[in-house]
């Protein structure tokens, strides 16, 4: 028999997840979690509807493949559903907005992952560019954007994740060192040396940014 946690696990599959029927909800991250706590599906399938985009992004960024992203972000929402009674928002004895604990999973399952041997998967294999239609302009985007990528893997893991929370998840640094559990002049030394790191490497492309 499986438990509950085992099936909302199949259901957080990215594949699932974006076949979620589109409902606008107007309750709060923090309204749809107390939900959650209680066993409500329906809350559940409205929070990760929400927020699945973005952590699929994010974790693509930190992983470097869209698969291991899918993965990560399987993983994470498949934690919010079983930890869900924990968490505790703001001004109910918690410190951290819903976003910052989901990228705080995030983020440590990345770290994890990257940690761990993993064999290259046929999902990453690049897909012939159609040339037709604009096809040098795919291309020379594609190419910029591939630039951008590498420089980013090859950043040390800290300076990924804080370039990765600040510059393209929009969070405060105030935020970013919550999530990362740093000060904010740590998180502030972290995106100087990150961005000097890529403008040098990307001195080529750095205008396409």
């Amino acid at each position: 028999m499986h438990s509950d946690a085992a099936i909302h696990r199949d259901d957080a599959r990215p594949e699932r997840l974006l076949r979620i029927w589109h409902v606008t909800d107007a309750r709060s991250d923090e309204t749809l979690m107390a939900a959650i706590a209680t066993g409500d599906k329906i809350a559940f399938s409205r929070l990760v509807e929400r927020h699945l985009s973005r952590t699929v992004g994010l974790a693509t960024r930190l992983m470097g493949a869209r698969s291991d992203g899918e993965e990560i972000a399987q993983e994470a929402f498949a934690r919010v559903w079983s930890h869900a009674a924990r968490w505790r928002p703001i001004g109910g004895g918690g410190n951290a907005r819903f976003t910052t604990w989901l990228y705080r999973i995030v983020v440590n399952l990345a770290i994890d992952r990257k940690r761990r041997p993993s064999l290259a998967s046929m999902d990453d294999v690049e897909e012939p560019v159609d040339e037709a239609d604009d096809g040098f302009v795919r291309i020379h985007r594609r190419q910029v954007t591939d630039a951008v990528t590498a420089a980013m893997m090859r950043l040390p893991e800290r300076q990924r994740v804080a370039l990765s929370l600040c510059f393209f998840e929009g969070m405060s640094n105030i935020e970013a060192a919550k999530v990362m559990s740093l000060s904010v002049g740590a998180i502030e030394s972290l995106l100087v040396r990150a961005r000097r790191t890529l403008r040098d490497e990307l001195a080529g492309v750095y205008d396409e940014l």
